[in-house]
């Protein structure tokens, strides 16, 4: 039981510096946080926030020797900082990532059948083709790709951003983690597609019990799908909290930017035009 009650991840005053042809960047200075089981805890910012770089920085994907991270990072207990060594342990095992954009992230010269295929091979060395094709029409099946069967053999460029993120989630869920990091799933997406696959990663952790880390800079993402909330800015966290007092009660300044520019619907006018004016005058 103290094993199931133990974050899946535990961040504890990360630091990452960049090698830049400027000069050493902190990047991210200096941030702590958790994630269970079952909960989803979102970082949020502006672009160059550091948000993704704290990420990319927990799964050791940020390039060796331009990159220096100190504190600590244990992923399922293993601490990543300490033993680079232990994030190729729990990549693809323990945690997995889910990147920003469907359209670069799959190969174009390969099925969706044999990548996803690959995915499941690296799990369960072990498996056949039969039995890599079976579980995986199962886990297309699963994330809501219709006829998973005939779509084994079907190339990416055949398939809707959509339904191309949804393929990068089955092929996240291949390594059966416990937590899934979701670098920016959405910002691709129209706001219709973008609301199904925010349900479908809803649904999935209902049923599992995974822990997600969800990278955005949309605060309307963020109050639908997280339990709490860690805004960043300048590589900081700046307040963090519950979702709902974050979004109902913000106390620093920059957090109220944020929300003020999430768009909201205005009253209805058959015109086109709130005051009323004639378009020649509105200028």
């Amino acid at each position: 039981m103290a094993e199931d009650a133990s974050p899946l991840l535990e961040v504890e005053d990360l630091q990452i510096e960049l090698v830049t042809h400027r000069g050493v960047v902190r990047a991210v200075d200096g941030v702590s946080f958790t994630v269970g089981q079952g909960e989803t805890v979102t970082l949020i910012g502006e672009s160059g926030s550091g948000k993704s770089t704290t990420a990319m920085g927990v799964l050791r994907l940020l390039p060796e020797g331009l990159a220096v991270l100190s504190g600590t990072a244990r992923v399922g207990g293993e601490d990543v900082v300490a033993d680079p060594e232990a994030a190729r342990r729990v990549r693809g095992r323990t945690v997995s990532l889910i990147p920003q954009d469907p359209m670069t992230a799959l190969s174009p010269v390969h099925t969706i059948g044999r990548q996803l295929g690959d995915a499941l091979r690296l799990r369960h060395p072990g498996l056949s083709r039969a039995e890599a094709r079976e579980r995986g029409t199962r886990l297309l099946d699963q994330v809501r790709i219709s006829e998973p069967g005939t779509r084994w053999k079907t190339y990416p460029h055949q398939f809707s951003g959509g339904m191309l993120q949804r393929i990068l989630i089955a092929i996240a869920l291949a390594a059966e983690p416990r937590l899934l990091v979701a670098d920016e799933p959405t910002s691709a997406l129209d706001a219709t597609v973008q609301a199904g696959v925010l349900d479908l990663l809803l649904d999935l952790q209902e049923r599992t019990g995974v822990g997600m880390l969800m990278i955005t800079h949309d605060l309307g993402v963020a109050r639908l799908v997280s339990d709490r909330i860690h805004v960043m800015k300048e590589g900081r966290f700046v307040e963090s909290g519950p979702a709902e007092r974050i979004v109902e009660r913000p106390t620093h300044p920059y957090t109220r930017t944020l929300l003020a520019a999430v768009p909201a619907l205005g009253p209805w006018d058959e015109d086109g035009l709130a005051d009323h004016t004639p378009l020649g005058a509105a200028r």
